[in-house]
C-alpha cells in the first residue's frame, strides 16, 4: 500500500466525516493535548486529531495509554484552532494510523479546504 495515498486518502475522510458529524477530536491529559515531533520539518511539532472518538481512542496506546480522547465543536476547531496553530508554528495531523503516519498539513491549508467544502 502506498502510505503517501493512504494518507492523502485518510486526510479527505477527516474533512468529509467532521463537516457530516461537526465534531473532531484529540486526545488530551492532565498536561494538555497529544503532540509529537514533526517527520518533516525540524524543531516542529504536529497535534493530531481525528474524525470520530474511535480513532483517537485507537491511537491512546504506549506512550499515549494516559490520554483520553476529546471532542471539539468544527467551527470552534476551523476558527479557533486552526489559526492558534498556525500563530504557534505547529503543524496539524489528521486521521493518522495507530503507527502514527499520516500528512503533516499547514493549519492554513486545513482551514482552506475546510471552507472549500463548507
Amino acid at each position: 500500500m502506498n502510505l503517501e495515498i493512504d494518507s492523502q486518502r485518510r486526510y479527505q475522510q477527516f474533512l468529509s466525516r467532521t463537516i457530516q458529524t461537526n465534531e473532531v477530536w484529540g486526545l488530551v491529559n492532565k498536561d494538555g493535548w497529544c503532540v509529537c515531533p514533526s517527520n518533516d520539518f525540524l524543531d516542529t511539532d504536529v497535534m493530531l486529531f481525528w474524525s470520530d472518538r474511535a480513532y483517537a481512542n485507537q491511537c491512546a496506546i504506549e506512550e499515549w495509554s494516559n490520554y483520553t480522547p476529546q471532542e471539539i465543536p468544527l467551527t470552534e476547531f476551523i476558527d479557533q484552532w486552526l489559526t492558534g496553530m498556525n500563530e504557534d508554528g505547529l503543524m496539524v495531523g489528521l486521521n493518522w494510523n495507530v503507527q502514527l503516519i499520516g500528512l503533516e498539513l499547514e493549519p492554513l491549508k486545513v482551514k482552506a479546504d475546510f471552507e472549500l467544502k463548507l
